[in-house]
């Protein structure tokens, strides 16, 4: 039978509070939520926490909105959720693609958007879509509040720049005039992680690209960006030519590991294949 180690258990019934008991336990403490990630690592000692901080009554973490030129969506929104919001959908519909190839409904039903971000699982879809439209996280702490950009977030495979603590609370997502954007995933099955998957946004100013941003997850890419395909669009026309070199570019700059989802090359022929699908698919929502 596999059961976690004994572990202390509180719930929070504020962000204070939450940050008051993340200071109390330490850096051996964790945040659960949705608990989908966190639980079966438990199960199996892979992780082995000394107290458990329960957030999920923390009703201030649960919005979507618009405010102040940008998409904010706390940390406590379920994945169901964010699926279900017409507006999120509308401005960024890269997220409504992740959302609806992430797990199953069970899991989308109770899996939070900051669990998913904060678990930092290299294979993890939002984080390449949250870093594909250049995101925010806003993380709060006892001394006060820091944004930070998500394409800095992630220093590791399951890592983070979220201090012990520190709370997790809210994404904001710039809206861009002219802008659409695309998610494009392959995986082994329906709802499992991605062998390889592609978030891309574009910014149009007639028919030249203004902005991109592309983003990667299962394929070693650095902070799930690729910043060498980004770099090559901008500035030139949105062409089908330029979004496969765009592709073969980023193929090119991610690191695959072979493991029992496919080999390196098949992966990176993924990774070329997925992002060109991506920006096509951005391209078109941008001009429509």
């Amino acid at each position: 039978m596999q059961v976690p180690a004994q572990f202390e258990y509180e719930r929070a019934t504020s962000v204070e509070h939450a940050l008051a008991l993340l200071a109390k336990y330490g850096p051996e403490s964790r945040v659960i939520a949705g608990g989908h990630s966190l639980i079966p690592m438990m199960k199996l000692r892979l992780a082995r926490p000394e107290a458990l901080v329960d957030v999920n009554e923390l009703t201030e973490l649960c919005g979507i909105e618009v405010s102040d030129g940008e998409l904010r969506i706390g940390a406590l929104v379920r994945h169901a959720e964010l699926l279900a919001s017409a507006e999120a959908g509308a401005l960024f519909p890269v997220l409504a693609d992740a959302e609806r190839v992430i797990a199953d409904p069970i899991v989308r039903n109770r899996g939070t958007i900051g669990g998913s971000l904060c678990q930092a699982d290299p294979s993890e879809d939002l984080s390449a879509a949250f870093a594909a439209v250049r995101a925010n996280a806003v993380i709060r702490g006892e001394q006060g509040t820091r944004t930070v950009p998500v394409r800095e977030f992630f220093t590791g495979p399951y890592s983070t720049v979220v201090g012990p603590a520190e709370l997790f609370v809210e994404l904001r997502l710039p809206i861009r005039d002219g802008s659409g954007s695309a998610y494009a995933k392959v995986g082994r099955r329906a709802g499992d992680w991605a062998v390889a998957a592609a978030g891309a946004e574009l910014v149009l100013e007639g028919d030249d690209v203004a902005e991109a941003g592309i983003g990667l997850t299962a394929v070693g890419a650095p902070r799930f960006v690729a910043a060498e395909a980004e770099d090559f669009l901008r500035g030139g026309a949105a062409s089908a030519e330029r979004f496969e070199k765009a592709g073969v570019t980023a193929a090119e700059h991610c690191s695959p590991a072979a493991d029992q989802r496919g080999p390196a090359d098949y992966k990176r022929h993924l990774v070329a294949t997925l992002t060109t699908r991506a920006l096509h698919r951005a391209a078109e929502r941008a001009g429509g």
